[in-house]
């Protein structure tokens, strides 16, 4: 398949639907929540694609209501499956609750693969998700990637080596075809490195503010910054995230605790701002990635509407260069000498209990991976896996045995506590 072509889901206000068009690739669809990020999205798609019609473009509502959209109605429409789908579920910053939390979408996006059949998806979240927690989740996904007919990769990707001056760890999902498999490489990592004071120089001096005071800035935000949060509805106004994040900003001279409507001007004064200026809304976008004129993008709403949808987004140089990544091996541009290694087990205990189907002692599991896991963390093991998977657990000769039941996650059931947790969110408007 050489046309490029996307449904992008959970699509925010577009940071990924830039990179991935910038990678070029056309959208048959997006659709994304909340109302806000959506009139963006449907405004910046306009111009990237003036010939189609925004309206049917982007959907706004669940992705996961049939109301909205059905996987199997884009099947052979579009070549690739992409989207960001709730961090939450995974964050630190929360209570990592993974499958037990109703914004969980991530085994869902799999099934809506098996649905719509694309050669290729891209599925992206945050940096928790690759913790030891979520071992079996992670494996989980890459075994039903593989009852699909896809060959699977996890990687950990950092904003900073895409030209994006902030940290922002992401972990990434690539899902192929077998045949597209050999031309896929993760992509190289940018040979510059960018700082705050080094994309917003400029913005900060453009009221005429004090020269001594921006250079006393430029130098000490000559650094990359600390990941943006502050994305969700939880933390109420516009600000750069908790305690810490802004012990952060403060090294960088900079206030993180709301932003600014403009650049600091000739009145400023350091006795009045001590922490040091704040950033305004455009600031923000340029550290999260939006960079100059190859990268413009338009957001609606007000300050904090529009500071969320910057906060929530893929950064798009990153979303650009995996989606380049993706878009070289659907051409089959050339043989990659980098082939990532599809074969890694994520969590053996989970893959044995998976595979073994029927209660094992945690000694009788020790035994078969022939491995150095002692009983005690085999156990540990389990209790993770118990969290996101139904483990039964029954008793032999005195001690207790494990057999791996039904995936908790979300995955479009009709009896899953999602639809009355979601319905009843959505009363109270909190969902994020």
């Amino acid at each position: 398949m050489t046309d490029l072509s996307v449904v992008e889901i959970c699509a925010g206000a577009g940071g990924q639907s830039l990179g991935l068009h910038l990678a070029g690739f056309e959208h048959k669809l997006a659709v994304e929540l909340d109302p806000t990020a959506a009139a963006t999205l449907a405004a910046n798609l306009q111009r990237l694609q003036p010939a189609d019609d925004a309206s049917s473009l982007v959907r706004v509502g669940d992705v996961a209501d049939e109301d909205v959209w059905k996987p199997e109605d884009y099947a052979g429409k579009a070549a690739l499956l992409a989207g960001g789908v709730p961090c939450p579920p995974f964050s630190v910053a929360g209570k990592q609750l993974g499958s037990a939390d109703e914004r969980d979408l991530f085994a869902w996006a799999v099934e809506a693969a098996s649905r719509m059949q694309p050669e290729a998806v891209l599925l992206e979240n945050v940096r928790g998700l690759n913790d030891a927690r979520f071992a079996g989740y992670r494996q989980a996904v890459v075994d039903r990637f593989a009852d699909l007919g896809y060959t699977a990769f996890w990687e950990l990707l950092e904003a900073r080596d895409f030209g994006v001056p902030q940290l922002r760890p992401r972990m990434i999902l690539v899902a192929l075809r077998p045949e597209y498999v050999e031309y896929f490489a993760w992509p190289e990592k940018s040979a510059v490195t960018r700082t705050v004071s080094g994309v917003l120089s400029n913005l900060m001096a453009a009221n005429h503010w004090r020269e001594d005071y921006l250079e006393k800035w430029i130098k000490a935000a000559d650094r990359i910054a600390p990941t943006i949060v502050g994305g969700s509805k939880k933390h109420g106004g516009a600000d750069l995230g908790p305690t810490r994040a802004k012990r952060a900003w403060a090294e960088l001279w900079t206030d993180g605790h709301g932003l600014a409507n403009s650049a600091p001007g000739e009145d400023w004064k350091i006795e009045d701002h001590p922490r040091g200026p704040k950033l305004t809304v455009e600031m923000v976008a340029r550290i999260q990635g939006w960079l100059g004129d190859e990268y413009r993008w338009d957001f609606t709403g007000r300050k904090t509407s529009q500071y969320r949808q910057i906060g929530n987004a893929f950064p798009p140089p990153v979303a650009r260069a995996v989606g380049s990544s993706i878009a070289d091996a659907l051409l089959k541009k050339q043989k990659s000498s980098a082939i990532p290694a599809p074969r890694r087990v994520h969590d053996e205990v989970y893959r044995l209990l998976r595979d073994r189907n029927e209660p094992l002692t945690a000694e009788r599991i020790q035994q078969l991976l022939g491995s150095s896991l002692t009983i005690d963390k085999i156990i540990q093991r389990i209790e993770a896996i118990a969290r996101d998977f139904t483990v039964e657990v029954q008793s032999r000769g005195g001690r207790p045995t494990y057999r791996l039941g039904d995936w908790k996650a979300f995955r479009g059931q009709d009896d899953h506590d999602r639809h009355l947790a979601f319905a009843e969110a959505k009363i109270r408007a909190k969902v994020s």
